[in-house]
């Protein structure tokens, strides 16, 4: 047998991709969430409740990896009690799978924990790097502080190796996503400029999002805090300039600051979510050697329109398009397809 995969939080949005994308190259993988609901089916089931230890720990023994995504969503408005929720979700399981690692015979070789880019302060003027980059103020930037501080402290065995990853928003056409909201807004003439449309947008396209974890967890020397972002981090004028002409659209309404308070609170949600500046420098990752497929966003979001859900996204490339998608009048062209 291969030494396991374990994912934690594996019913959400990226974990059912990893679980797929491990199950595709053979290997044992082992899910763990707190409730079935939303599984891919791949890999072996076993449920936790996010807090306490429970027979889950027993597939920590001797895994090649461990990976933590668990925390409930932030698409939410931040009352009480929900802030409460979305901090405790992550510092807590993050505890508990340290305190599991802790008490392995065989620990680990690798942790990875999320973490987010949201970290950073509200930046406009320059990129923010693992290295240089300023701790932002605010409860989504408390959040990844207590986040990451329960990963880092948490005293484990030497052996087991621990990268944070600061992760930008992960593109995919998947139901819930950014990209699918903002797809049907454009649709529908809403794909202008939110806000100011100055604000920052750190991405990644999910395939480069898996490779890159791949890419960490292959070289032993590598460690602390790493960002997943794209290279490249348009303004939102820019990327709802992009989704129009993925779409086709000759124009979209924008939406003032007031707009989106208005919005936010029918659809119970942040305007933070789309307002916020991030701009997250993936440093690291470029300094180490990474390679991205899809450093460019108008191409990630073409490839993207072609590969919807699961099963789309992981059909074989050569039935994919590689086009843009350009706007003329009375019809689409699609540039460049194949």
């Amino acid at each position: 047998m291969n030494p396991q995969i374990v994912i934690f939080g594996a019913n959400g949005f990226l974990g059912r991709y990893l679980a797929r994308h491990y199950q595709r190259q053979g290997r044992e993988v082992v899910c763990v969430a707190r409730h079935r609901e939303g599984w891919s089916g791949d890999g072996m089931f076993l449920e936790w409740d996010g807090r306490t230890a429970g027979p889950w720990a027993l597939a920590l023994e001797g895994a090649e990896r461990v990976i933590n995504l668990s925390g409930r969503s932030v698409n939410c408005r931040y009352d009480e009690r929900n802030r409460r929720e979305i901090k405790e979700s992550r510092v807590e399981a993050t505890l508990v799978i340290g305190e599991a690692i802790r008490a392995c015979k065989v620990p680990p070789k690798l942790w990875i924990n999320a973490s987010t880019a949201t970290w950073y302060r509200h930046a406009e003027d320059r990129p923010q790097d693992e290295w240089c980059g300023e701790h932002g103020e605010g409860f989504s930037c408390d959040v990844a502080r207590a986040w990451e501080e329960a990963f880092f402290l948490a005293q484990v065995p030497g052996v087991t190796r621990k990268v944070a990853l600061r992760v930008g928003m992960v593109l995919a056409n998947e139901e819930g996503t950014v990209f699918e909201v903002l797809r049907h807004l454009t649709r529908r003439g809403l794909g202008g400029t939110m806000g100011k449309g100055c604000q920052r947008v750190s991405w990644i396209h999910l395939e480069d999002f898996l490779a890159a974890v791949d890419f960490l967890a292959g070289d032993p020397l590598l460690d602390g805090v790493f960002n997943l972002t794209a290279p490249e981090s348009p303004t939102n004028r820019e990327l709802m300039k992009a989704f129009r002409e993925l779409q086709g659209a000759p124009f979209g309404l924008p939406a003032a600051r007031w707009m989106l308070e208005l919005g936010a609170r029918v659809m119970k949600t942040e305007t933070e979510l789309v307002l916020k500046s991030r701009w997250a420098d993936p440093r690291r990752l470029r300094e180490e050697g990474f390679r991205w497929r899809w450093p460019r966003l108008d191409a990630a979001l073409a490839d993207l329109e072609t590969r919807p859900g699961l099963e789309g996204f992981f059909r074989p490339g050569e039935r994919r398009s590689t086009g843009v998608r350009v706007w003329t009048p009375g019809r689409k062209v699609a540039a460049g397809a194949r």
